[in-house]
């Protein structure tokens, strides 16, 4: 359960989130609605009522949240003034930034082509008279299948070392993680991934590929891990700091800074 709580005796505004599998409390920076306490459900034994704990931890963390909510609004800055869909815009894929280039085109399908132009990489957008309008769903649809090539063959690269063979492979768009495993060996990952450079989804890949094998993180999950990518602490810290680019890297980031324009105190 989500609910948004004003400041009250906290320090920040923030949104509060029950989940039955939180045995403490924790915060996070969400790239769209900023500061996130999670703690356990109200049945919890001495949950019920948490908002006073919540605010001591808080005061007590006020630094640090200040710090990350300040990143977070120079990065969410940073990433409108890139230009989000217009031709001419910046967008990452595969980890480097590309220029759109849009234009209609009289054809029944709108296409999405990546070129190397001399003054740099391009993702060159032909839209059909009923996508007019539709530009991020055009380039989400491209994305998602250049995405499903790349984590297959990652996938089929590194499945034959730990022994394991996924049930089923899926993408989604989370916004929380960027893969998971189940028991019965079903692979989830996020989609954009695809707009990080391959080293971090081959990280993310292998790591859902090593739960198949060990479920947990002690030792033996993170030898297996390292094992086939020595550097997965590299391209994990990588994912952190550009979780707010990605995640708005179809547009979303410009509703999200008309929206804090009009809720100057919602972090």
């Amino acid at each position: 359960m989500i609910g948004a709580r004003p400041a009250g005796g906290s320090p920040f505004g923030y949104v509060l989130r029950h989940s039955p599998r939180s045995r403490h409390l924790r915060i996070t920076i969400d790239p769209e609605v900023g500061l996130v306490v999670t703690v356990p459900p109200p049945t919890r034994r001495g949950w019920a009522r948490p908002e006073a704990r919540i605010d001591t931890f808080l005061r007590e963390r006020e630094t640090w949240v200040r710090k990350h909510l300040a990143r977070r609004d120079r990065e969410r800055a940073e990433l409108i003034a890139r230009g989000g869909l217009a031709d001419g815009a910046a967008i990452r894929f595969r980890g480097e930034l590309h220029r759109l280039r849009i234009a209609p085109v009289a054809a029944a399908r709108s296409t999405v082509a990546r070129v190397v132009s001399p003054d740099g990489f391009e993702l060159r957008v032909l839209l059909a008279r009923r996508d007019r309008d539709a530009v991020g769903r055009v380039l989400e649809r491209w994305f998602r299948g250049q995405a499903l090539v790349a984590v297959e063959a990652t996938v089929a690269d590194h499945a034959a070392e730990p022994g394991v063979q996924p049930a089923a492979i899926a993408l989604r768009d989370p916004r929380s993680r960027w893969g998971s495993a189940s028991q019965q060996g079903r692979l989830m990952f996020s989609w954009r991934l695809v707009l990080a450079p391959p080293e971090a989804l081959e990280t993310v890949v292998v790591h859902e590929l090593a739960h198949l094998r060990v479920f947990g993180h002690g030792p033996r999950f993170w030898a297996v891990v390292a094992s086939r990518r020595p550097d997965h602490l590299v391209w994990r810290r990588w994912l952190r700091s550009h979780s707010l680019e990605l995640h708005g890297a179809l547009g979303e980031a410009t509703v999200l800074h008309e929206r804090g324009a009009e809720q100057t105190s919602a972090g």
